[in-house]
């Protein structure tokens, strides 16, 4: 309800008569009465131009038949804007690594594995599932460049 005080309304003719609608509305209600029935099973008739329920057989405003037309609308905008928020979110977490992708390219053949370039076993999809040690790349860069040069040439 508003504070808005009531104003009289001066007549120039007649007795002073208030309605009961004017002090509704004055309070910030309606004039009309909630009537509408809660089903929602509405048929909209093109040739007479009115809305009714089909459940109870009752007359519904046209502007409650419009608020739950906008709430089916609303509803679905709502459930297209969580989508496109959990694919944009999917979207960031793709892999970009051109290495991750060539591991997933051969991880989807049906009959055949990669294999580890150092010892030449099978590495499969289980074997990463809950993650891999690590190590530095420069260390791992120096032992490769001192295995090289302490092999001997052909």
């Amino acid at each position: 309800m508003s504070d808005a005080p009531i104003e009289p309304q001066e007549f120039l003719y007649g007795p002073k008569v208030v309605t009961i609608e004017d002090l509704r509305v004055a309070r910030g209600l309606t004039r009309r009465p909630l009537s509408s029935c809660l089903h929602r099973q509405l048929v909209y008739d093109d040739k007479e131009r009115r809305v009714w329920c089909q459940d109870c057989e009752s007359e519904v405003e046209a502007f409650d038949a419009f608020l739950q037309v906008v709430g089916v609308f609303s509803s679905a905008k709502s459930k297209i804007d969580r989508r496109m928020q959990e694919v944009a979110e999917a979207e960031k977490f793709a892999m970009r690594s051109r290495a991750a992708k060539r591991m997933d390219e051969y991880w989807r053949s049906q009959t055949m594995a990669p294999l580890c370039p150092h010892c030449n076993g099978a590495i499969l999809p289980e074997d990463v599932v809950n993650g891999l040690a690590q190590t530095s790349k420069s260390i791992e860069i120096a032992a490769r460049k001192r295995k090289q040069s302490a092999r001997p040439t052909p």
